[in-house]
């Protein structure tokens, strides 16, 4: 382990994801079995005796790759030359709010931590937003940072991604790591498009594609699609807290899959800055299959998209622009 340490923010890393996601990051599940880290915690000045508590089980867990720890409330510190950025902190969703509630208090954070980020923190940084509005979020985040490239910037919606993989694999009875290639479009809310019609399962030693093995079209196009979408709004009503314990696994699979690279053949879902492909208005933070070698990643061409996914495509898209519209009025005026 001669490895030199990398820093690693998280922010809200007093919250509820956090809670989970620092022990994943920490134990090596993220940047690998061999690669040291000095993680910095980013919370607000009230939550800062909570994060001392943290702090301490972070000591307690006697952790091989943990350097150390740095708490603080202070941006200019957080980002301090960091490689990677989990941005969780944002005000989260209760019960009976929608997105749009979430979006003027939170874009205000994004634009104070793109500004510091793009301030203090290293120009290959790679930052994965978690906070919601995510896709929009990591936009006003990206425009406050322009000297570090776009392409760093990411949405989460891996977590949607596997959420739809778990609805197939339970559907057909077979294990999750059968299931490949599942595609969340768009944006990180209700109208998100889960899509399978591109993805491969194993089913008895052989390789068919979702259809064919679920041979149900309603299905795809309702009960699938509504369950993926609503799931977030699923988990509030009966746990009376967002998703946490998911959402940490989901934003510890993103980044290593970004930092490790995706198997030849497989994508991954990720919000990244629109270049146009598959109809998508050009920059807005839209999801995309990628692929990823090198740390970079790379929307994957020529997938087919029917009539009726181009049709909940175009929803999604004129969400996330007029989502554009409102959080850049935010900015200019606050």
């Amino acid at each position: 382990m001669s490895a030199e340490p990398i820093r690693v923010v998280v922010t809200g890393a007093a919250g509820q994801i956090a809670y989970s996601l620092l022990y994943m990051v920490a134990k090596g599940d993220v940047f690998g079995p061999n690669q040291p880290l000095i993680l910095h915690l980013l919370d607000i000045p009230p939550m800062m005796g909570v994060l001392e508590g943290v702090v301490m089980e972070l000591d307690d867990c006697a952790l091989p790759l943990l350097v150390s720890v740095v708490p603080t409330a202070d941006p200019a510190v957080a980002f301090k030359d960091v490689d990677a950025a989990f941005l969780v902190g944002a005000m989260p969703r209760k019960q009976g709010m929608e997105r749009k509630d979430l979006l003027s208090a939170n874009v205000k954070i994004f634009k104070v931590q793109g500004e510091a980020l793009d301030k203090y923190a290293k120009k290959d940084v790679k930052v994965l937003v978690v906070g919601n509005p995510a896709n929009t979020n990591a936009l006003v985040c990206s425009h406050y940072a322009p000297t570090i490239p776009k392409e760093n910037f990411s949405a989460m919606t891996r977590l949607d991604q596997n959420r739809a993989q778990a609805q197939i694999a339970g559907r057909l009875g077979v294990r999750i790591a059968q299931v490949k290639n599942v595609i969340i479009w768009g944006n990180h809310s209700a109208t998100q498009v889960p899509d399978a019609r591109n993805a491969s399962v194993e089913l008895n030693g052989a390789v068919k594609t979702v259809p064919e093995a679920v041979a149900d079209d309603e299905f795809l196009k309702q009960q699938f699609l509504e369950t993926v979408q609503k799931r977030g709004a699923a988990v509030i009503a009966a746990r009376k807290m967002s998703s946490a314990m998911s959402a940490a696994k989901a934003a510890s699979d993103h980044m290593r899959d970004w930092f490790a690279g995706t198997r030849d053949g497989e994508y991954v879902s990720m919000g990244v800055i629109s270049d146009g492909s598959y109809g998508a208005p050009k920059d807005i933070v839209f999801s995309f299959p990628v692929s990823i070698q090198n740390r970079q990643w790379k929307i994957v061409q020529g997938l087919s998209v029917d009539e009726f996914t181009r049709s909940k495509l175009d929803v999604t898209a004129k969400e996330l622009l007029e989502e554009k519209e409102e959080a850049m009025a935010v900015c200019a005026a606050d």
